[in-house]
């Protein structure tokens, strides 16, 4: 069985790569020739993984409206496409939809829905027909939370073809000096830690705004760069909540699994449902930190972050709710303790690589023998 992953760039920038280069990477573990075709800035070239997997980089044009235009993505598919039985089609990306239409592949065709297009409305007006062809060209829908697949109008007519598989991840192993190390940084400080890019969707405008209502017992470390930095430290300043927020930009691969060891809850302000799933959830759950998320309607957040079990869920846009529940789970010990322990078994019983990889070896098994 021949697999090939479809979708986005190279390297990695979020989390559809993050999950793109984790498939294939966990499948060629395990003895399944497992390839990934995406865009690339730069000439096209190919990277080994190991004998049974590699990166298949094509050049790109130019970007337009987040998309990598790859005219060199079209014609590479049409030259190997008939070299795997299966094509796994990662979205949203026009370009990977639009480089299988042009293929002419015949076999089986798995498309993996991570979230709608919302942000992009003049984009999606032009892709909708192409989408829709995917859809029904798709043998299998999957989707990383059972409410995005039920609650995406995209997905209506499709139900009977779709299947949940939950985004799965390594846990993070933090190193106890760099750990302390920051903890350090900020004696006697509760620190609640976020992670993202600085973009309208994360919501980090009314993370900044809920340390208002925050002591002085509480640090917030927003870890990350985008366009709204000069905006949000604006804010801090202007409120003088330097002593209680601060903008780290961008946190290493390497320095990261620290933060999240060294905070005492992560905190995912999300507001729009271009947040899908939020995988620094998970990555924040594996080292059993308390999470405190929005429950943004038709979105799977909220999900992942099963209220009453490891954390709590607020309201959208409410900064007031974002400070009560942070204050809620880190003032009372035993409540800590329970989200604690909840966090790291909701990880471990449904987020883990292991399971993300055997579902998908099952799904892939059915349609394969489907097709021979």
């Amino acid at each position: 069985m021949k697999i090939l992953q479809v979708g986005k760039f190279y390297p990695i920038r979020g989390g559809v790569e993050k999950v793109m280069y984790d498939i294939t990477v966990g499948l060629s573990e395990r003895g399944i020739h497992c390839d990934m075709l995406t865009a690339i800035h730069g000439p096209s070239r190919d990277v080994v993984i190991n004998e049974h997997g590699r990166l298949i980089c094509c050049s790109t044009l130019v970007k337009l409206a987040a998309t990598m235009i790859s005219p060199a993505m079209i014609l590479r598919l049409r030259k190997i496409c008939r070299n795997y039985d299966i094509i796994h089609i990662h979205h949203p990306d026009p370009m990977a939809c639009l480089s299988l239409f042009l293929s002419g592949y015949k076999g089986k065709v798995v498309l993996h829905w991570h979230s709608d297009i919302v942000k992009q409305k003049f984009l999606l007006k032009l892709y909708r027909p192409l989408q829709s062809w995917l859809l029904k060209r798709a043998d299998l829908v999957v989707g990383t939370t059972p409410v995005y697949l039920a609650e995406s109008p995209f997905l209506t007519h499709v139900q009977e073809k779709t299947d949940c598989l939950p985004i799965g991840i390594e846990p993070v192993v933090p190193d106890a000096t760099a750990v302390a190390a920051i903890r350090s940084s900020y004696p006697g400080k509760k620190i609640i830690f976020t992670l993202g890019r600085l973009v309208p969707y994360k919501g980090y405008k009314y993370l900044v705004e809920a340390a208002r209502y925050l002591s002085d017992d509480y640090m917030l470390l927003i870890g990350g760069e985008g366009p709204l930095r000069d905006e949000l430290q604006a804010d801090i300043d202007s409120n003088n909540l330097g002593h209680r927020v601060r903008l780290l930009g961008r946190v290493s691969d390497e320095d990261l699994p620290a933060y999240f060891g060294a905070c005492d809850l992560f905190c995912m302000s999300s507001v729009f449902r271009t947040e899908a799933f939020g995988i620094v959830q998970i990555e924040a759950m594996s080292c059993g930190k308390p999470i405190v998320a929005t429950t943004i309607p038709h979105s799977g957040v909220s999900w992942v972050n099963a209220h009453g079990v490891s954390g709590l869920n607020v309201p959208p846009c409410d900064s007031r709710q974002l400070a009560a529940a942070i204050t809620r789970i880190c003032g009372d010990s035993a409540l800590y303790q329970q989200f604690s322990q909840g966090a790291s078994s909701r990880f471990d019983a449904v987020f883990t690589k292991k399971m993300m990889i055997d579902k998908l070896l099952y799904i892939y098994n059915k349609l394969w023998k489907m097709q021979k």
